[in-house]
């Protein structure tokens, strides 16, 4: 794995508002979106996770920076790594680019929770995962 998780996403029609740009609610699908093909990349798929240990990563907190607009039939380069990882959450930054052009920052908080929303640890092997994922991209 490279030292900073990518995943590409192209822009639709359906994701551009009246003036043809993407809505701004759109980044945060999009970097759900990316942040689910990082687990799937470091083997942790969400499915499982709730099925085996009754754990599942709700979003917390979001703190979004808009730079630049993106537009119909962009390819955004949409890029994520771990700030922090705690006990039982997880802080990331992730950003979309258009090329060379920032579009969006965003600071991204997810908890761990059981099957009743809960909080609880993230399960050990998880932990364990997330760790060296971590380790590759610090």
């Amino acid at each position: 794995m490279s030292a900073e998780f990518t995943w590409d996403v192209r822009v639709y029609y359906e994701d551009t508002d009246a003036g043809g740009i993407v809505y701004y609610a759109n980044y945060l699908k999009f970097f759900e979106r990316a942040r689910t093909e990082w687990l799937r990349a470091i083997g942790v798929g969400q499915h499982a996770l709730l099925q085996e240990h009754d754990a599942m990563f709700v979003v917390k907190s979001v703190e979004a920076d808009y730079h630049a607009p993106a537009r119909l039939d962009d390819v955004l380069k949409l890029t994520l790594r771990i700030e922090k990882l705690g006990k039982a959450s997880i802080l990331f930054m992730q950003q979309a680019w258009n090329g060379e052009q920032l579009l969006n920052t965003a600071r991204v908080k997810v908890g761990c929770v059981d099957s009743a929303l809960r909080p609880r640890a993230v399960p050990e092997v998880v932990a364990a995962q997330l760790r060296g994922a971590q380790q590759r991209t610090a």
